[in-house]
């Protein structure tokens, strides 16, 4: 028996339980200014194509775009001059060489960022000059050791050259390309005077990125920016969703809702109110038990849909590590597990969109399923 047919017998067996529709009959919401033209589900490389190349470089997207990514997905913080570079966090130690770097070696403190004390180098210590000067490494060496090969050979890039790089491969593949940036830590970065709105918005306008039909998402855990976002741009917000916890800018006003009040009903309900989607762990869709298996699917496309937000899930990855129980192929994490099984059964349950960190894998298995009609 394949190893693929028990995930697809239990999404048949769930999808006629509970009436969620299959992605080959499933009445999607209108996504508002989405361009007709783009596939369902979206593919959207998760800082890259991060498992083949250290994330967030210029070959990280470069790689992804070859590999027939939708979107690209930088994660935004800020240079000292206030100059947008894709991070994944503001803390770059385990993403760049810096802690090697002897001249920079009085930049190690400790912040507290959004309530915990982190210490290392962060971004909003250098200049963008300072920070171009390293060279990406990467984050993941022990699960991932074949991209710890380029290491060294790419700099920190910043949003605009991300934009440049989806427009210039847009024109010669012919096809557009997306870019899905991320707001990382706004309530920090606003707290010491580096607001992330104002460049980025102001960015995207240099380069004519201003409406609900532009190939942009941008992207929040945090929901005070988002909100101040709808009052700044018209491009589509997209509202991410944790399993625990609660929005940082929540917990600084004393807000009580988490992000489980967030996915319930009535908070997408008032999502819907800023936003033009949500972007939720994918184990608010199918969760997992204490050993690792799925569980039965909750109802949160259903409910998003109904609210009229689009759902894209995160993080799909080939790896073991990262894949259901059910889906291990072996016992070494690092191995590929089977990625194409979990692709279809949250395809199956009507996403809109996934991040991967192996756009290829995500491609292929979107090539194969049924045709929408």
């Amino acid at each position: 028996m394949p190893r693929t047919l028990p995930i697809v017998l239990l999404a048949g067996t769930l999808l006629a339980t509970m009436a969620i529709p299959s992605a080959a009959t499933a009445t999607r919401p209108a996504q508002r200014g989405n361009p007709q033209s783009e596939p369902k589900p979206l593919v959207i490389a998760h800082r890259g194509a991060s498992g083949y190349r250290p994330e967030h470089t210029l070959e990280a997207y470069r790689l992804a775009i070859r590999q027939g990514a939708d979107y690209i997905e930088p994660d935004l913080v800020s240079t000292a001059d206030g100059v947008l570079v894709a991070r994944h966090e503001n803390e770059i130690s385990g993403t760049t060489d810096v802690a090697g770097r002897p001249e920079f070696a009085d930049r190690r403190t400790t912040r507290t960022i959004d309530g915990v004390r982190v210490t290392g180098w962060f971004t909003e210590d250098f200049t963008l000059a300072e920070l171009r000067t390293l060279r990406a490494v990467e984050r993941l060496p022990q699960l991932r050791p074949t991209n710890t090969t380029f290491d060294g050979e790419f700099p920190v890039p910043t949003l605009q050259e991300i934009i440049d790089l989806a427009r210039a491969e847009s024109r010669r593949l012919g096809r557009t390309i997306g870019v899905y940036p991320e707001t990382k830590h706004p309530s920090y970065f606003q707290s010491i005077g580096l607001p992330l709105e104002e460049p980025l918005v102001a960015t995207l306008r240099r380069n004519k990125l201003t409406s609900r039909s532009d190939a942009v998402f941008i992207q929040s855990f945090e929901t005070a920016n988002l909100r101040k976002l709808s009052t700044m741009t018209k491009v589509r917000l997209v509202q991410l969703l944790n399993t625990t916890g609660r929005p940082y800018d929540l917990t600084v006003a004393g807000d009580p809702r988490g992000y489980a009040d967030l996915a319930a009903p009535a908070g997408l309900k008032w999502i819907s109110t800023y936003a033009d989607g949500v972007g939720p762990s994918k184990d608010l869709i199918v969760p997992r038990a204490a050993d690792g298996t799925l569980l039965a699917p909750t109802t949160l496309i259903r409910d998003a849909h109904h609210a009229g937000l689009v759902v894209h899930a995160w993080t799909f990855r080939a790896e073991n590590q990262f894949l259901p129980a059910d889906l291990r192929i072996g016992a070494d994490p690092a191995a590929r597990g089977d990625i194409t099984a979990e692709y279809e059964l949250f395809c199956a349950l009507g996403l809109d969109g996934l991040f991967a960190d192996h756009p290829d894998t995500a491609v292929a298995a979107r090539a194969a399923l049924p045709e929408q009609r």
